[in-house]
């Protein structure tokens, strides 16, 4: 969402009511999404006392399950709602796309076959949070979507998509044993790792591929310096298989997703104004 901020403001489109309503309706479907997974999980038994992480607030029972799913309803209603007025300014397309992203957000965890538990969550992740999230937000400023909003989306969703596999490598033998199919569960511990480090080392490549060809300027190449912060992370992830060292990881590879997406913008918005 700030990259494609920063890419309508270099091609002078931005506005900032747009920006804000965009903004506020990816936040409502990031809950939304949160929430289903979390009364889903603890539905289907994934989430029990062996697990390592942040507490679930339904499955230790800070909640209970119908008022989880009326925080769902709240966080996708606010959704729709600033779907309506994006439909206004950039027309059905944006209808399209937040049907999808309901549907798939409620479709990964929940109902009777959720993709979540079949290996598809990390495919949902890079397509939603990162191609969606990145062309999606950029198109609604002026119904297009330029090849350099395609590439950043590549990049910000191959870093979600690390996200979400250090967390299934940190969860790998609860899943299992709660029959939670999810990708890393499939490969295994080391195709995981292996996944992730294509993953985080392939947002790289994308950036100088991207630069290379000048479908990003070349002051984005600033985000290449978060390199030293990527290294360790990998580094960890497959020497480590403890609790406390995967989640450092967890929250280290969010960490350096937000510095890139940050980089990034700085980059673009460097160009417009140099």
């Amino acid at each position: 969402m700030l990259v494609a901020g920063a890419l309508a403001s270099r091609d002078d489109v931005f506005s900032w009511l747009t920006f804000l309503v965009t903004l506020l309706g990816a936040v409502a479907i990031q809950i939304g999404v949160n929430f289903a997974n979390d009364v889903a999980d603890a539905a289907k038994g994934a989430d029990t006392g062996e697990r390592i992480g942040p507490t679930r607030a339904v499955a230790s029972g800070l909640i209970s399950a119908r008022q989880m799913w009326i925080g769902i309803g709240v966080a996708f209603g606010i959704a729709v709602g600033t779907g309506v007025y994006l439909i206004s300014v950039a027309g059905p397309v944006i209808a399209v796309i937040g049907v999808a992203s309901i549907v798939a957000a409620l479709g990964y965890t929940n109902g009777p076959s959720p993709y979540g538990y079949r290996g598809w969550g990390e495919a949902f992740v890079f397509v939603f949070f990162g191609l969606v999230a990145t062309v999606g937000a950029r198109f609604v400023f002026d119904r297009t979507m330029p090849i350099g909003a395609w590439l950043a989306g590549i990049v910000m969703g191959l870093l979600a998509t690390a996200i979400l596999l250090a967390n299934n490598i940190r969860d790998i033998e609860t899943d299992a044993a709660a029959g939670k199919e999810t990708l890393v569960v499939r490969v295994g511990r080391e195709g995981g790792i292996a996944i992730f480090s294509a993953s985080v080392a392939g947002a790289y490549v994308v950036v100088l591929l991207a630069v290379a060809t000048d479908w990003l300027p070349l002051w984005t190449a600033l985000s290449l310096l978060t390199l030293p912060l990527a290294m360790p992370l990998i580094r960890t992830i497959r020497t480590e298989t403890a609790g406390p060292p995967l989640i450092g990881v967890l929250k280290g590879t969010a960490r350096l997703q937000l510095i890139v997406a940050l980089l990034l913008c700085a980059g673009i918005l460097l160009d417009a104004n140099l």
